[in-house]
């Protein structure tokens, strides 16, 4: 394995870590899975790619859902994998310079939009309690994303395709 994918695999296990961190401090909310381990992998797309970035989320929100005993059971590979779809997008917009855009797309995917399977699996009431936490929970992780990511974006400098 050369030397540059090493690293970038090496930043994505750091990034899983740090969701692992965030996913034991919990956001107060009617879903109980609710955490800070969205934060890292949203942070992560100023050094990583969206997919490596996406990879972090999932794994994440496993460890989030882990730490609460998996309610949703095997649900939570539909939420894994919505985790990635969102900050994958996040990732590429942030790539392709919408800095201002990838905030409310986040808010509403992750907020809004991810729930929205559960109302035919579980229950309507389910989708619409979750509207009154999931929210609030994602900007929650955005704020800090928003806070932290001007301060990380100055640290990492690409020149080459490479993380200095």
């Amino acid at each position: 394995m050369d030397r540059q994918r090493l690293m970038k695999l090496t930043l994505t296990a750091m990034v899983a870590a740090i969701c692992a961190v965030g996913a034991v401090i919990k956001i107060p909310t009617f879903i109980s899975t609710a955490a800070l381990d969205a934060a890292p992998a949203f942070l992560s797309v100023v050094f990583l790619s969206p997919v490596l970035a996406g990879i972090a989320g999932v794994i994440g929100h496993f460890i989030s859902a882990l730490t609460m005993g998996f309610p949703l059971g095997p649900l939570h590979i539909i939420i894994a994998m919505e985790m990635f779809i969102v900050v994958w997008i996040f990732g590429v917009m942030h790539k392709k310079g919408m800095h201002f855009w990838k905030w409310p797309v986040a808010l509403v995917l992750n907020g809004v939009v991810a729930p929205l399977p559960f109302y035919f699996i579980i229950s309507p009431a389910f989708y619409w309690t979750s509207l009154t936490s999931l929210p609030l929970a994602t900007l929650v992780n955005l704020v800090i994303v928003a806070v932290a990511m001007p301060i990380l974006s100055k640290v990492f400098v690409r020149k080459e395709g490479r993380v200095h």
